[in-house]
């Protein structure tokens, strides 16, 4: 006789060979996302640190952060060239591979200039295997549900700085730059590669599959090429200049305010409660790009867009004025909500614009403008904090950007402007 329950793995397991690929391919990009994230993205700054601590002065690797932002950002531009040519998932792999033999000679930096070109050379390699090719791939293979599907892989950025940015951390402190370049090495290649060439797919098309799953067509029907809009044409449009320009000071606005989070919460508190800060922020990042991916399937995307400018531009201005552990709490978790939807919504926004038939290459040429606001950021916020003395004044400009972004974006039309093959 058999037990309740006694059937639920081979259910489980029917219900997983059943489900639309398309989600497997999330999985796998949550995976890429999270390490891409954790080991490149946030861990950046904790090797920059440690760099600064036993090797050079922090004036000799201020540029370094900026150097892998703009790397990344003019390398994108190709690689969304290479992912409409080629498999994106062997340029994931190979990218994947070649970041993690460039972790390897971490231990070897011992001159300035060396530290910027592994920065530099990380940043084109980082472009390969990060948000260029994630979000494509999720595009291409989700329609109606992008925003949900979006948000789920995506989430894969933040869970990435929960986990192994601090891990990261405990390994340099505890063995030195030289074994921690090792073992990032080898937790970027398994956290790349496997998932790039045994789960990625580059498009529904490729499995004999229809986007969003639908049914397969009758006898004798094509799907037809990608809908969309050409590169050429969609790059004129004032809706991408719009978003372009607005991502500019969005993003300059978040990581301006994202880098300087900790030391402003530790000056005006202690280490401890700065520390819980960034917690709070990371889980309410989370938390925020979810339930925002959920309430995109019935809510207006420019509608939606606005509002959450406005709302990072709040949380900015209550950073300025914050003095209290509460406080200081409800500014990071009012932000946090906001980083994660701002990210999500650029490629959200290009996707829904201008189809898929270039959207490689007109959200990474959109990108790679945003690059400037992204490396800039740190740097104004750190400016106007030595000008002003306080981070209030900084806090408050990075705010006036985030509405500098909104006013831009309310110019830029309807998401489907005239003429775009709406």
């Amino acid at each position: 006789m058999t037990t309740p329950g006694t059937n639920a793995p081979a259910r489980l397991i029917a219900h997983m060979r059943e489900a639309y690929y398309g989600w497997w391919v999330v999985a796998a990009v949550f995976v890429i996302m999270a390490t891409t994230a954790g080991i490149g993205f946030y861990n950046l700054s904790v090797m920059l640190g440690a760099f600064s601590e036993t090797r050079f002065d922090v004036s000799e690797v201020s540029g370094a952060t900026a150097t892998f932002f703009l790397a990344s950002g003019f390398a994108g531009v190709a690689v969304g060239r290479l992912i409409e040519v080629y498999d994106a998932r062997y340029v994931v792999a190979i990218s994947g591979t070649l970041s993690a033999l460039v972790f390897a000679f971490v231990g070897s930096i011992t001159e300035v200039w060396q530290l910027y070109l592994f920065y530099a050379v990380f940043g084109v390699l980082y472009a390969g295997c990060a948000l260029v090719p994630a979000t494509t791939l999720v595009a291409r293979w989700f329609s109606r549900r992008r925003a949900v599907a979006l948000s789920v892989a995506s989430t894969g950025l933040s869970v990435g700085g929960i986990m192994f940015a601090p891990l990261s951390a405990w390994i340099i402190q505890t063995q030195g730059l030289s074994i921690a370049g090792y073992w990032m090495s080898v937790l970027f290649f398994i956290g790349v590669v496997p998932a790039a060439l045994f789960v990625l797919r580059p498009s529904p098309q490729s499995m004999g599959l229809r986007i969003d799953g639908d049914p397969p067509l009758a006898n004798g029907e094509s799907e037809g090429p990608p809908d969309g809009i050409a590169l050429a044409l969609a790059i004129r449009s004032r809706f991408f200049i719009g978003v372009t320009v607005a991502y500019v000071f969005a993003m300059m606005a978040q990581v301006g305010a994202l880098s300087h989070q900790f030391r402003l919460v530790s000056l005006r508190e202690d280490a401890a409660i700065a520390a819980l800060a960034v917690s709070v922020l990371a889980a309410s990042s989370i938390v925020g790009r979810l339930a925002g991916g959920v309430a995109l399937t019935r809510l207006p995307i420019r509608t939606f867009t606005l509002v959450f400018m406005g709302l990072q531009a709040c949380g900015l201005a209550a950073f300025a004025f914050a003095d209290g552990t509460v406080t200081l709490m409800a500014a990071s978790a009012l932000f946090g909500v906001t980083v994660g939807n701002i990210l999500m919504l650029q490629p959200l926004l290009l996707g829904e614009a201008f189809g898929l038939r270039d959207y490689g290459r007109i959200f990474s040429l959109s990108q790679m403008c945003g690059t400037f606001g992204v490396a800039g950021g740190p740097a104004v916020v750190g400016i106007v904090y030595d000008m002003a003395g306080g981070y209030t004044a900084a806090y408050l400009t990075v705010a006036c950007a985030s509405l500098l972004a909104l006013a831009v974006f309310a110019l830029s039309g309807p998401v489907r402007p005239p003429g775009t093959g709406s």
